[in-house]
């Protein structure tokens, strides 16, 4: 005999208890990495127990796997929707790759997690990476290059190798946020001070204004325009958002 179907109700509460422990586990594998995560520690978080805990994710490893996938389904969502609106495809990268700071900014548990795969990439352990790679970022990169292509065809963006233009334009976010802790005791300035940021994130749009657009003046009214429809988020945890993973600082 078949089982009933569960209410909308059972479902919701479902779908939201759900949530909850990916929450609670995305904020624990960030801080602790995935060694030094708890599952005691993440069902109290959640406000469930360990056996409900177990019931939707079998093992910690499972866990740890919904956790990194709904981390960057995120930015995959994010990015795609950037991609789909009806903005030139040189405001339209201007507006990807100040999304990335942002999320750089305001999520730091996804930096985090990122750190730590590519840690266990370089270590020869377990990792995740190429399942990322083949699922997320190649498509992403892919739609990126051709993006800036439509843009460099049309004569709208300089005529350069389009990689090239993704690799500055990301790698600087990249760069940014990973060094961090050494700009701080190399040059005496917190580089996620909320003031330091907001000045850093608002000469990144009018660089790429000035520099991958063949009028420069109309590169300047596209930053301003971006800058304008996208105030800088906030996120309690940014202050902290420089610091590696547990598991990678005891290496």
């Amino acid at each position: 005999m078949a089982s009933p179907t569960p209410s909308r109700t059972q479902a919701e509460r479902a779908d939201h208890t759900r949530a909850r422990i990916l929450d609670a586990a995305i904020r624990a594998f960030s801080e602790n990495g995935l060694a030094g995560a708890r599952t005691e520690q993440i069902a109290e978080e959640a406000g469930v127990n360990k056996a409900l805990l177990y019931y939707y994710f079998k093992s910690k490893d499972d866990l740890y796997a919904a956790a990194l996938e709904q981390v960057i389904d995120s930015v995959r969502a994010e990015s795609v929707s950037v991609l789909e609106t009806h903005s030139s495809a040189g405001e339209r990268f201007v507006q990807i790759v100040l999304g990335n700071f942002d999320r750089s900014h305001s999520h730091p548990a996804m930096r985090s997690m990122m750190q730590q795969e590519m840690v266990r990439l370089h270590r020869g352990e377990e990792n995740r990476i190429e399942s990322m790679a083949e699922k997320f970022f190649r498509p992403l990169w892919g739609m990126i290059d051709k993006l800036l292509e439509e843009g460099i065809l049309s004569g709208e963006l300089i005529q350069v190798d389009s990689a090239q233009m993704r690799y500055a334009a990301l790698g600087a976010n990249l760069l940014y946020f990973l060094s961090a802790p050494l700009i701080k005791l190399a040059m005496g300035t917190d580089p996620l001070e909320p003031r330091e940021l907001q000045l850093r994130r608002k000469a990144a749009v009018e660089y790429l204004g000035q520099t991958i657009f063949t009028d420069r003046q109309y590169g300047a009214r596209i930053a301003a325009r971006v800058l304008a429809a996208n105030p800088m988020p906030e996120t309690s945890a940014s202050k902290n958002s420089g610091s590696l993973p547990r598991s990678t600082r005891d290496g």
